[in-house]
């Protein structure tokens, strides 16, 4: 049966109607064609599939719809506030060349936005034991590279 759900995402109020046991992962990418969140595993493990939920880091995969109501979302397409003005993460992300297959990236993006809201300088033991999201390329030493010049430069523009 299919329901009513009001949320905001990215800034802007929104509103669908879907079963709601639907993952949020699927209204994100399916019904609201927002496709930088990817499904990886299906089982809240990997992270790929990783946004934001009221400023809170949640694996999409397994969050049903029905918990977004009234809530504010936050996706990879919504995490900088322009194409010019990138998130620190966006951008250290970029300086690093973290990128190989790319495709857990944004993952590892809102789960390190997330880091850098709470360890402002993080050590690389920081970002290993608070983010568990899994990259099959191996380029976990550029993200945790990443991660730390996010915070160094979300600093100096504080």
């Amino acid at each position: 049966m299919k329901s009513k759900i009001n949320f905001t995402i990215n800034g802007k109020q929104t509103s669908v109607e879907v079963n709601l046991e639907m993952p949020l992962l699927w209204v994100i990418r399916d019904e609201l064609n927002l496709k930088g969140t990817k499904f990886g595993c299906g089982r809240a493990m990997c992270g790929a599939c990783s946004v934001h939920v009221d400023g809170e880091l949640v694996r999409s995969c397994s969050f049903a719809i029905k918990r977004a109501q009234g809530k504010s979302i936050t996706t990879i397409e919504g995490l900088s506030e322009s194409e010019e003005n990138l998130h620190p993460i966006q951008q250290a992300w970029i300086d690093e060349n973290v990128l190989q297959c790319g495709y857990c990236q944004t993952g590892f993006m809102m789960a390190g936005a997330k880091l850098i809201e709470e360890f402002s300088d993080p050590t690389d033991e920081d970002i290993k034991a608070n983010i568990s999201n899994i990259c099959r390329c191996g380029t976990h030493p550029r993200i945790i590279s990443a991660i730390k010049r996010a915070a160094s430069l979300k600093k100096s523009n504080s």
